[in-house]
């Protein structure tokens, strides 16, 4: 009988883990308008692999994002990126500044056609010169989205970067996905950023996202600059531990 409700309980337990359907901030550039659910984990994390015009090679591994449901409308996050720069076959492995902050979701009505969240991360220097921008910084996103039943739906951030005492920007971004069936989503997505209102850098990118389980996703992309050469592809795996 002891085992009977033990297992019952392991059962009820998994049901409860694993419910929750994931909704991620990856592989887009566009940041989502809602919050993970109070007292849930998510580890969104990935492969990039981007090539600049200085024929300087970029591996990303891992690019990590931690996410952690505080409230039912605000999310603590912590971002980190260990870069392998490759040039000249030679490669140079660091740390990337450490990013921590919050997302905070302002408006999500039940009837609504938008919803609002706002994010901000502080950027962290890290021991390494060659990594850091050596400067305490702040990167702000205005969050928006247009929930739909159609499957056609559009979200987009406008943001605020700055480095204390060095250099500011603004960003945005504008992504419009397409939900195939259940399973199976594509994005095509605009963004970029304007360097002290006197250099424009545009990119534009696009990728798909699988969901294995309701708390489990995988994903791919691949992005080009418009106006100045870029380029990158990148895969990635999501969990949400609820």
């Amino acid at each position: 009988m002891k085992k009977k409700y033990l297992f019952i309980l392991c059962y009820l337990f998994t049901i409860s883990l694993f419910s929750q359907t994931i909704t991620t901030d990856r592989p887009d550039q566009t940041e989502g308008s809602s919050t993970i659910p109070k007292g849930s984990f998510q580890i969104e994390t990935g492969i990039l692999l981007s090539e600049e015009d200085n024929a300087e090679k970029k591996l990303l591994l891992p690019s990590s994002l931690l996410r952690f449901g505080l409230t039912e409308n605000i999310e603590l996050r912590v971002f980190q990126e260990i870069e392998h720069k490759i040039y000249h076959s030679n490669t140079i492995t660091g740390f990337k500044d450490l990013q921590a902050g919050f997302k905070l979701q302002v408006f999500q009505k039940l009837n609504s056609s938008t919803e609002i969240a706002l994010m901000s991360h502080f950027n962290i220097p890290n021991s390494s010169n060659s990594y850091s921008n050596n400067k305490l910084g702040l990167i702000n996103k205005l969050c928006i989205s247009h929930p739909s039943t159609s499957k056609t739906q559009i979200a987009y951030n406008i943001g605020y970067d700055y480095m204390f005492g060095e250099t500011w920007s603004l960003t945005y971004s504008f992504v419009t996905s397409f939900q195939v069936n259940d399973k199976f989503n594509t994005y095509i997505e605009p963004y970029g950023e304007i360097i002290e209102l006197n250099q424009y850098l545009g990119k534009i990118n696009l990728g798909f996202t699988y969901l294995i389980k309701d708390n489990m996703q995988l994903d791919y992309s691949l992005g080009s600059g418009i106006n100045h050469l870029f380029n990158y592809t990148s895969v990635g795996y999501s969990i949400l531990f609820n």
